[in-house]
């Protein structure tokens, strides 16, 4: 498979993905969070699935399109390590929907930073939140869920906790 070939079943397993979390969490109140805004595109499409919710996003240094950067008070810029331990003081436990694209492109460093920042993200979850993210995370393997049709297994992971 080409580099494009799999960037494009990449993008498709998170619209999917996506979609189907936000249907699923229709009805359960809640806020989104995007961990990894990149250039914006998957943050532009869950405003569009879920135009009432805050959607608060995480992100190293901000350089996404434009027209897809949030508010500064929706943003939590720096390190990881650094901006989850803020968000909990300031959201709680809030979040209805996670999102993590937190790929490096190293996939030890990147199952490395998921294991390191999952026990952090629990903090910031309602009962029964749904997780999508694009790294395996052991430690929430009892929770894993059924993928939806249309994604090749181990492209993404989705999880209620």
């Amino acid at each position: 498979m080409s580099r494009l070939e799999s960037a494009i079943r990449r993008l498709q397993a998170q619209k999917i993905a996506l979609d189907w979390s936000a249907k699923k969490i229709h009805k359960q109140p809640g806020v989104v969070l995007e961990f990894g805004l990149g250039n914006g595109r998957t943050f532009d499409h869950i405003r569009k699935l879920l135009p009432q919710r805050d959607i608060y996003v995480f992100e190293r240094k901000i350089a996404a399109h434009p027209d897809c950067i949030p508010h500064p008070a929706f943003q939590f810029v720096g390190d990881f390590m650094d901006s989850i331990p803020r968000a909990i003081k300031q959201l709680g436990r809030s979040a209805a929907l996670a999102h993590l694209d937190i790929g490096t492109g190293e996939k030890n460093t990147s199952l490395a930073l998921a294991k390191t920042i999952a026990p952090f993200i629990e903090k910031l979850l309602c009962v029964n939140a749904i997780v999508v993210s694009d790294q395996e995370v052991d430690r929430w393997r009892s929770y894993k869920l059924q993928l939806p049709d249309g994604i090749s297994e181990n492209r993404i992971h989705l999880y209620r906790l």
